[in-house]
């Protein structure tokens, strides 16, 4: 089953099975629309019925899960990843899941540049890190450089600022 991380549990949040996420998501209030989540600690999956969401001034999200009712059986899960199956991700319009953007081949002037392995957060624009036989590229991720994007074909095309590939 594929599956997507969107937090990490922080630890148990008072005494009635509750627990503390940390969201890795710009968007916090998409775990309200959850019925169920995954938590893994990369060797145990384990998937819960979401009864309760709410999220706090800090963007900190709470949950409370079905089956999981007191501090003791939070603290189980504490480090353990939050995960949503892959198919409940829910669309995008004109931007793209990270998870969708690594791994594919991008192109510039149809000659292949490398893998994006990495994305970058840099607060002006993320920076999409390419590995490939020039070594490491790194690309603004600014639309006058990439000019499409194909998910189901993992390809990316861009045209490169003057001077980024001079030695």
């Amino acid at each position: 089953m594929e599956s997507v991380l969107i937090g990490e549990v922080l630890k148990p949040q008072g005494f009635k099975g509750e627990l503390k996420i940390y969201p890795y998501t710009n968007d916090v209030n998409r775990f309200k629309n959850l019925s169920e989540v995954i938590l893994t600690d990369g060797k145990i999956s384990v998937v819960f019925k979401v009864e309760n969401v709410h999220v706090d001034i800090k963007e900190i999200v709470f949950l409370k899960l079905e089956g999981i009712d007191t501090k003791e059986e939070c603290e189980k899960y504490r480090k353990y990843e939050v995960r949503v199956k892959l198919e409940d991700v829910p669309p995008l319009k004109d931007r793209w899941y990270y998870f969708e953007l690594e791994g594919m081949q991008v192109f510039e002037n149809d000659v292949l540049l490398g893998t994006l392995t990495k994305i970058l957060e840099t607060g002006a624009n993320d920076v999409y890190i390419v590995e490939g036989e020039k070594g490491l590229i790194c690309v603004p991720a600014l639309k006058s450089v990439v000019k499409k994007v194909d998910v189901l074909s993992k390809r990316m095309d861009v045209v490169l600022p003057l001077g980024l590939l001079d030695d």
